[in-house]
């Protein structure tokens, strides 16, 4: 591990919590959440925590999650067990919830636990306490509104975007995973306040969505980029199209922050993939981003082969607190899992490339047409965010007086102490500490892949045999200062964002001027 020469030092907070493994899609199911664990051992193993501030986020509450979603849709999650969800059968064809988005033992929890990361991550970087988040068990792209979609119920990224808006006038997100980010997209269809750009595969692939003429509908016209790519594309043709654009993009819009969604599906050999990125070429696209100096949210997302999403996971983790991963992986508890080379690596494949060069430079210069919509950087309004009565908190509050299903006010939460027994300075760290051995099993019945885009890998199967194991290393719920919140733009959009169809173009009213003050109180509106 050795610093990387040249880069000024960000300031880097880190989420995890040690449940997020012990979900299970169901049996067959491509989805695993055991690789975040596997992600964790390495970033720990690596030595990384000495790097960064690492959290374990207050998992989103029912109340923080209807500032995107419906109330009913979120109250089904809530509801449904594998036990009781022959009770449900109207609701879960309403909601999409069956085969690509099954119920499991733990299902509200494992999207609680998701938002939650993403949401204070973005509400650490709106209070200037980090300079990039991290939150690997986010970047759940594909939920809407009212619906269930491709391994995705709740949408994190959305809520955190949300959160940003708050304090910035303009948030960019930037969507590098294999399938193209429609429930992002969709949410901000129709304002200026938030631009998407995606680089995905497109035609005959999953949601099928993400078209060149895609660009936005109203005041959001232009703010909506694509980038439809084919199959097999590579490190050197994908950096030849994304730097240029996200340049560009970066110069017109001018955001106050970034969302980056890292989905590794476009490694090459994934099990549903099918581009052909090494682990480095996937990387470029963080320390590219990184380089521009704005605030970075970095979500995780897609991928499917989980000892190549926790190698480009980690190694993206070292890229944010700016070092140099060693190329030999440590020893840990998922160390058989990495062989038999045992490298920190994942390699392009000699598979077609059917991205031509004329076909990308095309593509490209029409993307850099549709930014002709955009004409300079929107302006908001300035007003102070209004302080929400569990703002005013009591120097005085007892700890021990606090209900423990509410979110502590930011007194009592400045006051944790992390525990010296968490974290370890030790050579050997990650071969103690205490294991939960707890494992949520899903319904004995085979989940359905989404159509389109599998492609055999390069690599044997290995990852159904993984146990889900825990890495037992928990770290105390975030601390954050209390601080006078500054004049800020007139922020994002309301909790309905979307009607109940989830159609792009059913945005909210922008003449009300309320804006909220903490995670989880009513979104304020877009001018």
């Amino acid at each position: 591990m050795a610093p990387i020469s040249g880069e000024p030092k960000r300031r880097v907070c880190y989420f995890y919590d040690s449940d997020i493994g012990s979900f299970h899609y169901g049996p067959g199911h491509p989805m695993k959440p055991t690789r975040i664990r596997m992600c964790h051992s390495l970033v720990m193993n690596y030595g990384l925590y000495k790097k960064m501030e690492i959290y374990r986020a207050k998992p989103a509450t029912k109340r923080e999650m209807t500032q995107f979603h419906s109330d009913e849709y979120v109250e089904f999650l809530n509801k449904i067990t594998p036990i009781n969800m022959n009770q449900f059968v109207k609701e879960q064809l309403k909601y999409n919830v069956g085969d690509d988005c099954p119920v499991f033992d733990g299902l509200f929890e494992f999207c609680s636990i998701s938002a939650g990361g993403s949401m204070e991550g973005a509400a650490r970087l709106s209070r200037n306490k980090c300079d990039i988040a991290i939150n690997w068990a986010g970047g759940l792209h594909h939920a809407k509104k009212s619906e269930a979609s491709g391994f995705c119920y709740v949408n994190d990224i959305v809520l955190g975007i949300l959160e940003l808006l708050r304090y910035h006038a303009r948030v960019l997100y930037i969507d590098i995973d294999c399938h193209h980010g429609d429930g992002v997209e969709e949410a901000f269809y129709t304002t200026d306040r938030v631009m998407t750009v995606s680089f995905h595969k497109y035609g005959e692939y999953f949601p099928g969505t993400g078209e060149l003429r895609d660009m936005g509908i109203a005041k959001g016209k232009g703010y909506a980029l694509n980038f439809p790519l084919r199959d097999g594309i590579t490190d050197e043709a994908y950096k030849g199209i994304f730097e240029p654009v996200i340049e560009e993009v970066m110069r017109t819009y001018d955001p106050t922050a970034v969302v980056l969604q890292c989905g590794t599906d476009s490694l090459s050999g994934d099990k549903l993939g099918c581009l052909n990125l090494s682990m480095r070429g996937h990387a470029n696209c963080v320390r590219f981003v990184k380089s521009f100096g704005l605030p970075l949210l970095l979500l995780g997302g897609g991928g499917y082969t989980m000892r190549n999403v926790s190698r480009c996971w980690a190694y993206e983790t070292g890229l944010a607190a700016g070092v140099e991963l060693g190329e030999d992986i440590p020893m840990n508890e998922y160390f058989e899992y990495f062989g038999p080379y045992y490298k920190l690596d994942v390699k392009q494949s000699n598979m077609e490339d059917m991205n031509t060069r004329e076909y990308l430079e095309r593509m490209k210069s029409r993307v850099l047409e549709n930014l002709r919509y955009v004409r300079g950087p929107p302006s908001v309004q300035m007003q102070e965010v209004p302080r929400l009565p569990h703002d005013d908190e009591d120097p005085n509050e007892d700890e021990d007086m606090v209900d423990p299903d509410e979110r502590r006010s930011q007194q009592l939460r400045d006051r944790l102490v992390q525990n010296d027994q968490e974290l370890s300075d030790s050579e050997d760290e990650g071969t103690g500490g205490r294991r939960n051995h707890e494992s949520h099993k899903g319904r004995r019945k085979k989940p359905s892949i989404m159509d389109g885009g599998r492609h055999p890998t390069t690599e044997a199967d290995q990852d159904e045999a993984l146990l889900n194991n825990s890495l037992g290393m928990t770290v105390q719920t975030a601390a954050e200062k209390d601080v006078q919140p500054p004049l800020v733009p007139l922020s994002s959009p309301p909790a309905n964002t979307l009607g109940d169809g989830g159609e792009k173009g059913d945005i909210m009213d922008v003449d009300k001027p309320e804006v909220k003050a903490e995670t989880g109180s009513p979104p304020p509106t877009i001018p």
